[in-house]
């Protein structure tokens, strides 16, 4: 996500970070609102944009592979992901490499006249090299193994003829893995023309996919894979896109409200906490916390929190840790609750115990809420830094540990079953988007782009430290958490039943799954989010 480089990619930790205002209270009362308790100082509202971009939007949205797509350099945009270093932020290939760091999609901006017209002239130039190049085009970029013999197998054939979008993808990226330029070129002239940032959720996943495949391409030294150079997000615009998915979708409030309960029952008898969030962002997740200790028989506790984030999250949260400190000071201030919050603008990879300040006497709470997958693991370092912090984290003696990350596999999964695993996984996110939001809603483009999709082109381009997003199965945590020490501390029965009491207001395709004391929450027949709790 090297010292851990992200450039959010959304993640940017968390799926992306938090929106700043207007949270709904689910802790112990779903129906409970919290907004008179916060100011509203920098609340973002959603950005409109005028109806000719968004025709041109539609108009131009099959060209996304041509490398036009636009990834912000913050690590906030995305990730049901996190953060990382901004002195050591990759994007897939460094600028010297044709990097997709300086690519753009115009199709989801607001772009200028010039970057349009720039677009235009593009759209002829989108084949990333041509079929045939000639016998001195072999081998295109350093080391490259490309074949590049103008034959089709019969295979491809039909698979071209079917026009079925999903199964071209799949072979679109199989030919990309066994370096076949010749297959992989004639499957993205095809796709190109199946894709759509304004179409059902397959041809808007398949979109970013594709961007993800041309990008992988471009990383092996080709030469056509332009940069188009558009208007990027404000944070005020970025923040309202969050804000939005937060909204429609319940991911994060799944998340807080299963990690807060676990620790609303670990600390029911101290008088003294200190809870670590190793990706705090905006600090959304502690309000409903702040306002439960707040009614707790007998008196609040003493509440301090450590906020770990990467320094270049500050781009989403319009400044630096203070303004949350500032904000969950306020808020603790208004409820009767004692307050300290003390904030850590450092990468995951380079903390150490030192920079926690524990105290004697503290109740210590450690929350990994959608972080621990961006830590580099033994497949990447040998330095771990992923079981690394597992067990630094069990030697504080922590009271709960609190871990919520996607169910998903693609850490150590080969290219082609990370692609197949990254399609079935964010179509199912973008299918309850597509529920909550109507394909006329202008607004859904900026989601998508800015929340969802700068992850999935990290996980289809990117290798070694430059590939952040790296998730794992519930299961393979488990283990992880065994290994450093830790005890599974099962999550009670109340939070599940509040947590239902919170799906009643989403579509009824999702699904709340209990086992082994974990929470998973789903979209239809596939685990979306999965929460459990150690000690």
């Amino acid at each position: 996500m090297t010292s851990q480089n992200h450039d959010n990619i959304a993640g940017s930790g968390r799926f992306v970070h938090q929106p700043l205002e207007e949270l709904e209270s689910y802790l112990l009362d779903p129906s409970c609102n919290l907004d008179h308790f916060i100011s509203c100082d920098g609340e973002s509202q959603g950005i409109q944009f005028p109806a000719e971009i968004y025709e041109q939007r539609c108009r131009v949205d099959s060209s996304i592979a041509s490398g036009s797509y636009s990834f912000y350099n913050s690590p906030s945009a995305v990730s049901f992901s996190s953060n990382v270093s901004s002195s050591t932020q990759p994007d897939c290939v460094s600028d010297t490499n044709n990097s997709i760091h300086d690519t753009r999609l115009s199709v989801s901006r607001a772009c200028s006249l010039d970057c349009e017209n720039d677009l235009e002239n593009k759209l002829g130039e989108l084949r990333p090299l041509q079929p045939i190049l000639g016998p001195d085009s072999r081998g295109v970029g350093a080391g490259s193994q490309f074949s590049i013999e103008p034959q089709l197998s019969k295979e491809a054939m039909d698979i071209i003829q079917c026009k079925n979008l999903k199964e071209m993808l799949v072979a679109c990226a199989k030919s990309v893995a066994d370096n076949d330029l010749f297959t992989s070129e004639l499957f993205m002239s095809e796709l190109r023309l199946m894709v759509s940032v304004c179409g059902e959720p397959l041809q808007r996943l398949g979109a970013y996919m594709l961007e993800g495949l041309v990008a992988r391409l471009s990383s092996s030294g080709s030469s056509i894979y332009k940069a188009l150079r558009c208007k990027e997000p404000t944070s005020p615009e970025l923040l309202s896109y969050m804000h939005l998915l937060y909204e429609i979708c319940p991911y994060f409030k799944f998340g807080y409200l299963s990690a807060n309960g676990a620790i609303a029952e670990a600390m029911k008898n101290e008088t003294r906490i200190h809870i670590i969030d190793f990706q705090i962002a905006q600090g959304s997740q502690w309000i409903t916390l702040i306002q439960a200790l707040a009614t707790r028989p007998g008196g609040p506790p003493q509440m301090r929190i450590t906020g770990v984030d990467d320094p270049v999250s500050a781009y989403a949260r319009g400044g630096g840790l203070e303004i949350v400190g500032q904000r969950l000071s306020r808020l603790a201030k208004s409820c009767g609750v004692p307050f300290e919050f003390h904030g850590l603008a450092i990468s995951g990879c380079d903390l150490e115990r030192k920079h926690l300040k524990i105290q004697a006497g503290e109740a210590l709470v450690v929350n990994f809420a959608m972080m621990l997958h961006h830590m580099p693991d033994e497949s990447v370092s040998i330095e771990n830094h992923r079981d690394r912090l597992l067990r630094m984290v069990k030697n504080l003696s922590p009271k709960v540990v609190t871990l919520v990350e996607q169910e998903s596999n693609t850490n150590t999964a080969p290219f082609v079953l990370r692609f197949i695993e990254t399609l079935e996984y964010y179509l199912a996110i973008f299918e309850s988007i597509d529920v909550a939001l109507s394909r006329e809603n202008k607004e859904r483009i900026n989601v998508e782009q800015h929340c969802l999709a700068r992850d999935i082109v990290n996980v289809i381009a990117c290798e070694g430290p430059e590939r952040v997003e790296r998730h794992e199965l519930l299961e393979k945590w488990r283990r992880r958490f065994a290994m450093a020490g830790f005890s599974p501390f099962p999550l009670s029965s109340f939070v599940n039943s509040t947590i239902k009491n919170l799906l009643k207001n989403y579509s009824g395709s999702y699904r709340l799954v209990e086992g082994d004391g974990c929470l998973y929450l789903g979209w239809m027949n596939r685990n979306l989010v999965a929460s459990c709790a150690w000690i």
